[in-house]
This record gives C-alpha cells, structure tokens and sequence, in this order.
C-alpha cells in the first residue's frame, strides 16, 4: 500500500507573491508616469511610499511561508524567492530615500554664493499639495548647506562675459536645463557721461575739412544672429538667466538660476538650484548645480581664476 504525503499550501506565502507582484507594477508605473507623463512629484512620493508598503507587508508574508516551509513541509519555497525578487526594487528606493534623508541636511534650496544668492526672475509657485514646507531662507539653512557642500562655491573666469555666457549656455543644454527668461543690469560708461553737454565757449573753432575718409562703423561682436540674450550683453555687465530641469531618471522637477558678473576682466558664475516640493530634497539640487558646475569647469579649461 503506498502512502501519499500532500504538502500543504502556505497561503502567506501566496499571497504575499500577489501583493509583491502588484508593488512592482504599481512603482513602475508610478515611474513611468512621472518621468515621462503627467503625474506630479506628491502623488509620485505618495504612490511610491504605498508601494514600498506593500512590499514590506509581502516579505513578512514570505518569511512567514517559509516558517511553515521548514515547520511542516508546505508548499512555499517558489512564491517566497519570487516575493522577494518582486519587493526588491519599491524596497530598494525606500532605503535610498532614507539613507539620503538621514545624511544629508533638511534643505530644499543651495547657492553657490551664501551671502548673496542669485535672485529669481520669477519666482516658483507650484501646487504643492501635501509637501508643504516654509519657503523662508534662513542664516542657518545656509549654514547647515556650507558644512554639508563645502565644495559648493561660485567660479571666477578669466575671460570676457560674451565667452563665458557661450559655455554657460551651452553646458545647459548639455545637462537638461531650459532656459526660460533672462535679465541684465545697464552699464553706464563714466567716459561719456563725463563729456560735457554742449562744447565751451572761447575755445578753438575746428574745422572739418571737406574731403576725406569715412569712417565705417565696427562690427559689433554678436554671439547668435536674433539672439536676444546676446544682445542682452552688449550693454550690461550682469547678466541672470532662469531656467528648469529635470533629473535623469526619476524626473523630479527643479528651478535653476545663474548669475554671471563681469569685473575686472573676469567673469563670476554663481547658481542657484531649488526642488519644488518638498522642505527635504534628499541632496538632489546639491548634485544638480555640482555636475553643472563640473561641467562648466570643463568646458572653461584653462581660463578659471582663484
């Protein structure tokens, strides 16, 4: 006579592979949609945290099937591997965003220039929704950014503003940035001013004669043909451009600002970075004006000052 031995079934197991499985779709399609849809940063932030929430139900489903594995013999060794393979990647971010929240400061705002942060042209209103946060600056949020990003400063170019403003604009089309209004300080020339209005009286009369060269006007130096922001720096010595970008694989919006100041034969760079939700951007904005700055550097090779 044979004697059959059924396993039994762990239904923890079984169901914590169902949750684990609809945690996955559910924190790609959330990703998806972000990235490249419409779904704003809150709701990606709210969806992903469900998720993650669901995986970690599932894996203590999966650990529970694998006790009655070891107990009794039932049947759960497949759908726990397979609960853990699908839980690892909503897991895996939930652990990046807190290891980022625990190490890097509260901030949601960096600038390469503490004391005088670049301005906005205009300033960012978007729908926060539930990631609500205080838009005050304060001497201590810049503090507490100067001891986390020390290597975060402004750079100073040997070069004239027309040169500089070429790479500044190129390198933001080179990371993502979209420039979106631009502005500039009039520059008085004193020479001119100076000169008095109307010529002295009792001073020598001369006389133009009747023939002679005429002059031709110099060409002004152009950056872009219609361009209006190299027109711009025809006439100013401070120029400030904003502009938005969004980071390369999660696509979390950001508001960027570059100051660019002519003095003394060099040009300063400053820039600003600001994520739009949230009062803790997990050092997304510091990395953002890093790498453009490195990028900067490598495109001025050789003409960057102390």
């Amino acid at each position: 006579m044979t004697i059959r031995f059924d396993r039994p079934l762990s239904r923890a197991a079984r169901l914590g592979h169902q949750m684990a499985a609809f945690a996955l779709v559910l924190c790609i399609l959330v990703l998806l949609g972000h990235r490249f849809g419409s779904l704003t940063t809150p709701y990606l932030v709210l969806f992903l945290l469900l998720s993650a929430g669901l995986a970690l139900i599932a894996v203590l489903l999966a650990f529970a099937g694998l006790v009655q594995l070891w107990r009794f013999g039932a049947v759960a060794g497949v759908s726990a591997l397979k609960t853990l393979v699908y839980a690892a990647l909503p897991l895996a971010l939930l652990g990046f965003a807190a290891e980022r929240y625990v190490t890097r400061p509260a901030l949601f705002d960096v600038t390469t220039d503490l004391a005088d942060a670049p301005a906005w042209l205009v300033p960012p209103r978007p729908e926060r929704l539930w990631l609500s946060r205080d838009p005050t600056i304060s001497d201590a949020t810049r503090q507490a950014q100067s001891l986390a990003y020390p290597e975060l400063t402004g750079r100073r170019y040997e070069g004239a503003m027309d040169r500089v403003l070429l790479a500044v604009r190129k390198v933001a089309r080179q990371r993502g940035i979209v420039l979106v209004k631009a502005e500039g300080t009039e520059v008085r020339d004193p020479t001119i001013d100076d000169l008095p209005a109307k010529p002295q009286r009792g001073g020598p009369i001369v006389r133009a004669p009747d023939i002679g060269p005429i002059p031709i006007p110099r060409p002004e130096a152009t950056l872009e043909d219609n361009d209006p922001i190299a027109a711009l720096i025809q006439r100013v010595n401070d120029v400030t451009l904003q502009g938005e970008t969004r980071t390369k694989i999660f696509g979390l919006p950001l508001d960027v600002v570059i100051r660019l100041h002519e003095e003394a034969e060099t040009t300063l760079v400053d820039i600003r970075v600001a994520s739009r939700y949230g009062a803790h951007d997990l050092g997304v904005s510091a990395s953002v004006a890093a790498a453009y700055l490195k990028s900067l550097d490598a495109e001025l090779l050789g003409i960057v000052g102390n």
